[in-house]
């Protein structure tokens, strides 16, 4: 569980370490993410190989936590190396981004910061608010990333700059991680209650985020 938190506080800080290189325009903080990335890869090793110990002899709650703190590895992994990309991308176009793709990339980045704090809280506390949060933050996530792929892709106002493909493959980075992260919120949830998003109800007119909102609103209600 240490390990998992670790790794957790790692993803957040290789997300930092990114908005400093773009909003700064420099390299050096873009060596540290890719420091915390390959961190990430040794301690998804690690919780791989302490999991399959300790399984063998955990009881069926301990068992759960176990199982729950491999596949968060896996998705920490992923994000890990998502950020990686996206700091690829950015040093490679340097300062030859447009400010208003800056500011939008920002602000994605910094929303995914915070989703990470949410999960480290989620998890360490076991707290459904913060998955309810991490929920919600992603679609935020999604819509900046659809204005920029409106900006560069449909370009009707002639705004969007000559390096727009890594823009885009940027946008893309950080919208994967979102997903890895919300993953993560879903992890929990299961954690927590047993229950699955596959297992909530479909109302016709809501998205999926939107019903599995509703009904941890009304579980939290209940108790």
């Amino acid at each position: 569980m240490a390990l998992t938190l670790k790794a957790i506080q790692l993803a957040k800080s290789a997300v930092a370490h990114a908005i400093d290189g773009l909003a700064q325009r420099s390299s050096a903080p873009f060596l540290a993410v890719n420091q915390c990335e390959q961190e990430l890869d040794r301690l998804d090793r690690e919780v791989d190989q302490r999991v399959t110990q300790a399984v063998i002899r955990a009881s069926a709650p301990e068992a759960a936590e176990l199982l729950a703190c491999m596949k968060f590895m896996i998705d920490l992994e992923r994000i890990g190396d998502l950020v990686s990309s996206f700091g690829g991308c950015a040093q490679a176009i340097g300062a030859r981004v447009e400010m208003e793709d800056v500011k939008d990339l920002i602000r994605m980045a910094t929303v995914l910061e915070q989703m990470l704090v949410d999960i480290h809280e989620a998890f360490s506390r076991r707290d459904l608010d913060r998955v309810m949060g991490v929920l919600r933050a992603d679609a935020v996530v999604d819509r900046i990333r659809n204005l920029l792929f409106i900006r560069h892709v449909e370009n009707n106002e002639g705004t969007a700059g000559p390096e727009g493909i890594h823009v885009l493959f940027m946008a893309q980075a950080l919208e994967r991680a979102g997903d890895h992260t919300k993953n993560l919120a879903e992890e929990v949830c299961h954690l927590v209650t047993g229950q699955t998003m596959r297992h909530v109800l479909r109302s016709k007119g809501k998205s999926e985020e939107q019903m599995f909102i509703d009904w941890l609103r009304e579980r939290q209600h209940a108790g």
